[in-house]
């Protein structure tokens, strides 16, 4: 499972000096902080509007241009997104994350020519693993069948477990006079759609339990999504026990989430929280770092780092996180009491 807010963040990686801080701009930091919670709710034209008035309160700042950019992609808004994305191609040159986007507006602008072009290095590149299958349907878009079928095969192994895939190699397979391939492929696609919609009714009869069985009950039933080698359903079954406040069984799941998904902001974040709320702090700390690390401007997970490193009696750590979360929402009137205190008690110990 690899939500939007995922999708974003991951952008952070291919920026020059990934993780550091911008120069704070408290305008820009408060909506870029009220953009991130609303991507979390999926909330994306919201998102959208926060963002631009984050680059407009600050022009310079790649990071928070990025997202915009990106929000704006997946709000279909491609004359936007496209412009936001040329200017920082401009400002940071041929970044993998630009061209991979900027590739993909190519293949919606049906630039067939312009979006091989631009996606084909980078079907070698692991953190791209779909570049091999927009490449193929710029191929086949483009009239070039054999290229288009050797793309989508990589495409095929490299997402094993999605249907969209599977469906549009089968496809080619078809106009390939190849029958026999295009029928397993055909199968794959089937039985990888009913995987989904089993997850997600296994999925809904876990949250059912939880909400109406004992957790003894709840237990056997949410037991069924669990699969160890599947970073998507073992999110999905700690996220499930997180939400309902069965913090203890969320953390196996979420860790094994984590491990199989090192890039998963989720899986790190909820874990984190679920240790927190466990009080083991000390095992909270590391989780919760590496969700700020990857998504360094989300509020929630800032304010929870910083109660953490607080509980472990590490002030000086936990002050400069919590001044962060103060910077992306400053009207939060409990956190400017805490950030209050804390200040003076730093200056009182020097």
């Amino acid at each position: 499972m690899r939500t939007t807010a995922g999708i974003l963040v991951a952008i952070f990686a291919f920026l020059p000096g990934a993780g550091a801080q911008p120069p704070v701009n408290p305008a820009a930091d408060a909506h870029a902080g009220k953009a991130a919670q609303l991507l979390q709710d999926r909330r994306y034209g919201e998102a959208a509007a926060e963002f631009a008035l984050a680059v407009a309160a600050d022009p310079n700042n790649d990071a928070v241009r990025i997202q915009y950019a990106t929000c704006l992609f997946i709000e279909e808004n491609d004359e936007q997104s496209r412009e936001q994305f040329e200017i920082e191609r401009r400002r940071l040159g041929d970044l993998p994350g630009l061209t991979y986007y900027l590739g993909r507006l190519d293949l919606r602008a049906n630039d067939f020519a312009q979006a091989i072009h631009r996606l084909q290095p980078l079907v070698a590149n692991p953190a791209f693993p779909k570049a091999s299958f927009y490449l193929g349907l710029a191929y086949l878009s483009a009239g070039q069948q054999r290229p288009a079928l050797e793309s989508l095969e990589l495409a095929g192994k490299a997402n094993p477990a999605d249907p969209e895939v599977h469906y549009r190699l089968a496809r080619v397979y078809t106009l390939a006079g190849r029958g026999a391939d295009a029928d397993g492929e055909y199968k794959i696609y089937r039985d990888a759609r009913e995987t989904q919609r089993l997850v997600e009714e296994e999925g809904h009869a876990c949250m059912d339990a939880l909400r109406a069985q004992p957790i003894a009950d709840a237990r056997l039933v949410c037991q069924k999504i669990s699969d160890p080698k599947d970073a998507r359903r073992m999110l999905l079954l700690g996220q499930l026990y997180t939400e309902s406040g069965n913090f203890g069984d969320a953390v196996e799941p979420l860790r094994a989430a984590a491990n199989l998904d090192p890039t998963s902001f989720d899986a790190w974040r909820l874990l984190g929280l679920s240790l927190y709320w466990l009080k083991n702090y000390p095992e909270a700390l590391s989780p919760l770092q590496k969700a700020v690390d990857l998504n360094p401007q989300y509020f929630d997970t800032l304010n929870l780092l910083a109660a953490t490193f607080h509980a472990l009696g590490n002030d000086a750590a936990a002050l400069p996180v919590l001044e962060r979360a103060h910077a992306l929402n400053p009207g939060d009137e409990r956190l400017n009491a805490a950030l209050e205190r804390m200040r003076a008690e730093q200056r009182e110990r020097h």
